[in-house]
């Protein structure tokens, strides 16, 4: 694939070069802090930073880079600002010669920098016959953005769905259901919004369940008997434990495919997938000498940790750290996995720190190898306050997609009143998704934030709706060139540009840049924020670039079609990597 180096990155490397000539060899490799600016394209701090450290004044330090960046050839100039800054502005040829490059290239030229990477996300994880609720979202949204910007920048990447598919609950469940067989739950038919059916019946069941385990001890006798004869494999209780798994992944298939993330069945590898070698961790732990005893209890203990690591219990089952360090094993030793992210509630940063440091010290995770807890925060209602339905209960994940497309209906209705029935439903669907993906990929995911749907569906601010909206304006914009016979344009170095031209150019040789920063950091709110960023500009070119008219000369007009072009495939581009669809037409 065709790779292009956004000039940000050469003005980068120049700035480095004027470094390693100037400064001693122990300060030549510094960061030389080069930065979007508002007095110019960009702004170098390298020598302000520098100078008290080389002993030296930082304008004149800044002087001397000056004079050796300034010979670059993609640079319209160089200028020494302020007390030691340089300000940096690119030439517009070389502008429109790297975005003529990026408009030809496959991918629009971004390096596959992750192509020596195996990722294994751990993302979604809803428990089997439960409902998804609100809590799912996050971790299911931002391992699917994540799965998707890895994967474009070249990383293999294995998708795992670690659902909740094992343990005494089940036992419990099961034990229910054959002492209630006409408890009906088989025969409900899911709707086409993902609810109801068999596992919202059986989620009501186990809650009845769970109260007659905790008041009735003959009850509890009988189902941890079954959470017994389902370890041990008995033929009936695996038959109904299967069927309620099965039941419970169609629900959750419908909810992703709703969602239009790309978790399919085959990702699913739930905790049941790890219980057969659950003893063999335990044992390659002992051997180890990592395990010590505690009351019968098979535990690590670590230094920085306030409470030892549970492993095995003392009746010989297994705690939460012996599947999630079987899981580690796994992803290393049969997938090949050299990164592994685990999107995960941040109340769990314990719980991980532990399980890395362990899977460490047992010498699964190299120093080739990184884990990481890619940790998000909890989503609340539009009070700031913990999303609660009136009875204090948890919202299911699709009524809150629901209230979603409500909404969404009701605004796009009010901007177009002339559309038909099934143009509404359509676009009312696309728009409630985006603006559900868009509000949780544009908060950090460390962050908590408030799930307001009459802010997410607005036309204007930073949502997702205004970046659909703002796709669909240059593709009917594209569609008018076309009926005009205007043609596709293209980029003519020999153009000069309008400054609003320049920083829509700027913003487009930057998109590589933002998906290198997603993949650092494992933070898709940087790309969200660039796609915004890049919505921004469009409109303040087209509002002060006319395109179409009959005055604009011809060159001009190419120019700018190609300006139009090449934002309408980067938008694309950066909404499918967000899982956001970017519709021709809103």
């Amino acid at each position: 694939m065709e790779q292009v180096r956004s000039l940000a990155g050469e003005v980068e490397a120049a700035v480095r070069a004027a470094m390693a000539e100037v400064l001693p060899p122990e300060f030549a490799s510094e960061d030389p802090l080069v930065r979007r600016s508002d007095r110019a394209d960009y702004q170098a701090n390298a020598a302000l930073s520098l100078a008290k450290r080389v002993g030296t004044n930082p304008r004149e330090l800044a002087g001397r880079l000056r004079d050796l960046v300034a010979g670059a050839d993609a640079l319209a100039s160089v200028e020494v600002s302020g007390p030691g800054f340089l300000n940096i502005t690119l030439a517009d040829a070389a502008l429109l010669d790297r975005l003529a490059a990026r408009a030809a290239a496959p991918g629009l030229g971004v390096p596959r920098s992750q192509a020596a990477q195996t990722a294994v996300i751990d993302y979604s994880g809803p428990n089997v016959a439960k409902e998804m609720h609100v809590g799912h979202l996050r971790s299911t949204l931002i391992g699917d953005a994540l799965a998707r910007v890895l994967g474009f920048l070249g990383a293999r990447v294995v998708r795992q769905n670690h659902v909740g598919d094992w343990g005494t609950q089940f036992g419990m469940l099961i034990q229910y259901l054959f002492e209630h067989p006409d408890a009906a739950w088989r025969d409900k038919e899911i709707g086409a919004d993902g609810t109801g059916g068999a596992v919202s019946a059986l989620d009501a069941l186990y809650r009845t369940a769970r109260q007659e385990f905790d008041r009735d001890a003959e009850f509890k006798q009988r189902a941890q008997r079954r959470v017994v004869a389902l370890q041990s494999g008995d033929e009936e209780t695996v038959a109904a434990w299967r069927e309620i798994v099965g039941e419970s992944e169609a629900a959750f298939q419908q909810i992703y495919e709703r969602l239009g993330v790309l978790l399919t069945r085959d990702d699913v590898l739930g905790e049941s997938f790890y219980n057969p070698w659950l003893q063999g961790v335990v044992d390659e732990l002992r051997d180890k000498g990592l395990l010590e005893d505690s009351e019968g209890a098979k535990v690590v203990f670590l230094d920085d940790q306030p409470v030892p690591m549970l492993v095995q219990k003392s009746d010989g089952g297994f705690g939460y750290a012996a599947t999630d360090l079987a899981t580690i094993r796994h992803s290393i030793r049969e997938l090949g996995g050299n990164r592994l992210i685990y999107v995960v509630d941040a109340r769990q940063a314990q719980h991980f720190a532990m399980i890395f440091e362990t899977a460490r010290r047992a010498g699964w995770l190299t120093e080739g190898i990184e884990a990481v807890h890619a940790a998000n925060g909890t989503i609340n209602g539009p009070d700031g306050r913990p999303f609660k339905t009136r009875s204090g209960g948890t919202v299911r994940l699709a009524d809150l997609l629901d209230d979603a497309l409500r909404r969404a209906r009701e605004v796009v209705a009010e901007k177009d009143p002339a559309l038909s029935p099934d143009e509404l439903d359509e676009i009312a669907r696309v728009a409630s998704i985006g603006a559900v993906k868009y509000a949780e990929l544009s908060t950090s995911r460390a962050k908590d934030y408030s799930f307001d749907v009459d802010r997410m569906v607005s036309f204007n601010g930073q949502t997702g709706v205004y970046l659909q909206y703002t796709h669909t304006r240059i593709a009917s914009i594209l569609r008018k060139a076309a009926e005009q016979g205007a043609g596709e344009g293209a980029f003519d170095p020999a153009v000069a540009l309008e400054p609003a031209e320049h920083a829509l150019a700027l913003e487009l040789d930057e998109f590589g840049a933002a998906l290198e920063g997603v993949a650092a950091t494992l933070e898709p709110h940087q790309l969200a924020a660039y796609l915004y960023g890049l919505a921004k500009a469009f409109t303040a070119f087209y509002e002060s670039c006319p395109v179409l008219r009959e005055d604009v000369p011809a060159e001009v007009r190419a120019n700018r079609l190609a300006l139009c072009a090449l934002t309408r495939a980067t938008l694309a581009q950066g909404l499918l990597l967000l899982g956001i669809e970017a519709p021709q037409r809103m």
